[in-house]
């Protein structure tokens, strides 16, 4: 990727060893139901927030005071990589934001190592980056990036790239507002494969958002190289249900809460195709 000479983004906030905190208080957030996303979804782009966080959510709180946040040292190339992605989804999506004209609220992203306590309550580096949708947050533990070469085979600085996108994508899904309409219909859910199946949806719509974002940014910037969009479909492939599942010995699609590998990159690459985010409607697919 052409990153070393773009922007760095101002929402980097650095708590590894330490450095941060929450201190949390009491709050919920209300729902509706999964024909309002629908609707909400056709009248823009879409929405929606993370499956593997949405039963985590109950009785959960935005932060009551939050510490000051580290800016990473200037010869952390990995954490200013990831800086200048952020950086290029602000620039994306403000962009996208304004031709429906709405306003884009940026996320901040948090780089700890190895727990950390978001306004969802407390994660361990094993969860894998996330979003927080209560404190419109990414968290990542750059660890993972190199667990992603050694154990999935998925390296490359696009494959990266593709990871912090797909998180900003849920953070795009919640500014619209859908979040607890989603989590709302999965609490009505007839069952915990209808409710599996709604995050599975959620999380293909991130997916495609991602490659939407690497095609705008590449109109924008010319950020792409040879070689890149082929690491973000192995990253993609690499993270599907099925394969992570083989690994453990047993498939259960019932269980499966982001979409098998094939699913996966067929979105990601919709979304590299399509001329408007709103090609990324997940819901509108039966």
């Amino acid at each position: 990727m052409r990153m070393d000479n773009e922007r760095e983004s101002r929402h980097v906030e650095d708590r590894r060893g330490g450095r941060g905190g929450f201190s949390m208080g009491r709050g919920g957030i209300a729902g509706g139901g999964i024909g309002v996303v629908v609707v909400t979804l056709l009248a823009m782009f879409m929405g929606v927030d993370p499956g593997v966080l949405l039963n985590q959510l109950d009785g959960a709180a935005p932060p009551s005071r939050q510490a000051p946040a580290e800016r990473p040292p200037a010869e952390d190339a990995h954490a200013r990589f990831v800086s200048r992605v952020l950086a290029s989804t602000e620039d994306v999506w403000t962009a996208e934001f304004r031709r429906s004209g709405r306003e884009y609220e940026a996320p901040r992203l948090v780089l700890f190592s190895g727990a950390v306590q978001s306004g969802c309550g407390g994660a361990q580096s094993a969860m894998g980056p996330f979003y927080c949708p209560l404190d419109k947050r990414v968290y990542i533990d750059l660890s993972f990036f190199r667990d992603m070469e050694r154990r999935m085979g998925a390296g490359g600085d696009f494959a990266q790239a593709y990871v912090i996108a797909h998180e900003v994508g849920h953070h795009v899904q919640n500014v619209l507002g859908l979040l607890p309409r989603s989590q709302e219909a999965q609490r009505r859910a007839g069952g915990r494969a209808e409710a599996n199946s709604i995050s599975v949806r959620v999380e293909l719509m991130a997916d495609c958002l991602a490659g939407f974002w690497a095609r705008r940014a590449d109109e924008m910037r010319g950020i792409l190289e040879a070689g890149d969009i082929e690491e973000g479909m192995n990253a993609a492939a690499a993270v599907g249900d099925d394969r992570l599942q083989q690994g453990r010995g047993a498939v259960v699609p019932e269980s499966f809460t982001h979409g098998t590998s094939q699913q996966r990159v067929s979105w990601f690459r919709r979304g590299l195709q399509a001329e408007n985010a709103a090609a990324c409607d997940t819901f509108a697919q039966r």
